[in-house]
């Protein structure tokens, strides 16, 4: 059994614990929270025995092996570091952190303490993203990658009316990038590596955090075009066009649906089933690996993670989007 810590008590806790309950060898160990009462709550309701209001103790402590970090993205870099150092494995919430730099320094920590440092990206380990590696080939030549993910967000209407939440809070290395450009970002990277050129506009808000943008990014024998947004919805699919066909994928940050349309006008269907909620894979996965005594997941890797903040970097310093934590 891998014993678990659970950093930040939200809503994307509550999904990677209902999901959770099909993972064989996790076991919910313990809670943090900045107040006893939030922690004693969350402790209530999942049946969990060891509570903590102090992080250092929480890392020190022999009672858990691992933690799953879901705090705001500019708190990641030095919590994760934090229990790295400390002997325990890490899986931490999408974006890593708030930029290359702190990757760098997660990275280095986990690899110096030997333990397993993984981005909870949950879209490349999916079955259908698999799906869409296996049979990219049938496209021949891909000439370009087009994903969109646009998704008006609750919390923007209390922006509008002067409450300004952590989603849109710069302070926490938040805004559209960070939570949704992401999710097209760590695909591309994933399935083509690192771009030559990036390009991007964004609209910033008053807040200082960006509300939509669009990327463009080139290789050297294809580009790559990215839309994201929290201000407005978009209904389109994703898509990547290849000299033989294109390949339609209903929504990137889930593929719950993969066909390929070829040039002849054939379809053919690729979807699989996904037989358990989408956050069921990523922590099967990160205890997989635990099991298998790796520290570095081949899909949603170092050299990934690093690389995909690295595009999120050029991509903010294009639109004048600067964080606290770049100024540390």
């Amino acid at each position: 059994m891998v014993r678990f810590g659970i950093v930040g008590t939200n809503w994307i806790t509550e999904r990677l614990l209902e999901a959770a309950k099909a993972v064989e060898n996790f076991e919910l160990t313990a809670v943090y929270s900045r107040t006893n009462e939030k922690a004693e709550e969350f402790a209530s309701i999942y049946g969990i025995t060891k509570i903590f209001t102090d992080l250092e103790e929480m890392a020190a402590s022999e009672e858990i092996d691992a933690v799953y970090i879901a705090t705001p993205n500019s708190l990641h870099a030095e919590q994760a570091i934090l229990f790295s150092q400390n002997g325990k494995h890490v899986l931490c919430e999408k974006p890593l952190a708030a930029n290359a730099t702190e990757v760098a320094r997660m990275i280095a920590a986990a690899k110096n303490h030997n333990v397993l440092l993984m981005e909870a990206m949950k879209s490349t380990l999916l079955p259908n993203f698999k799906v869409i590696q296996d049979n990219l080939h049938k496209i021949g030549p891909v000439r370009r990658y087009f994903a969109s993910y646009c998704q008006y967000s609750s919390r923007y209407n209390k922006y509008k009316e002067g409450i300004v939440l952590n989603a849109f809070n710069p302070n926490f290395a938040n805004g559209s990038l960070m939570d949704l450009g992401v999710y097209c970002l760590y695909p591309l990277v994933t399935l083509f590596g690192e771009p030559k050129e990036v390009k991007a506009t964004g609209l910033i808000l008053d807040s200082g955090v960006d509300g939509e943008g669009s990327v463009i990014l080139k290789y050297d024998d294809k580009d790559a075009v990215v839309m994201y947004s929290k201000i407005t919805n978009s209904y389109l699919p994703s898509e990547i066009q290849g000299e033989k066909g294109s390949m339609i994928i209903d929504k990137i940050h889930s593929a719950e649906k993969v066909e390929i349309h070829y040039n002849d006008g054939t379809i053919e269907p690729l979807t699989v089933e996904q037989s358990h909620p989408a956050m069921y894979y990523e922590l099967k996965e990160f205890i997989d690996l635990i099991s298998q005594q790796k520290t570095e997941s081949t899909t949603n890797s170092f050299e990934n993670s690093f690389t995909t903040m690295q595009v999120l970097d050029k991509v903010r310093k294009e639109i004048r989007l600067v964080f606290p934590n770049d100024l540390k």
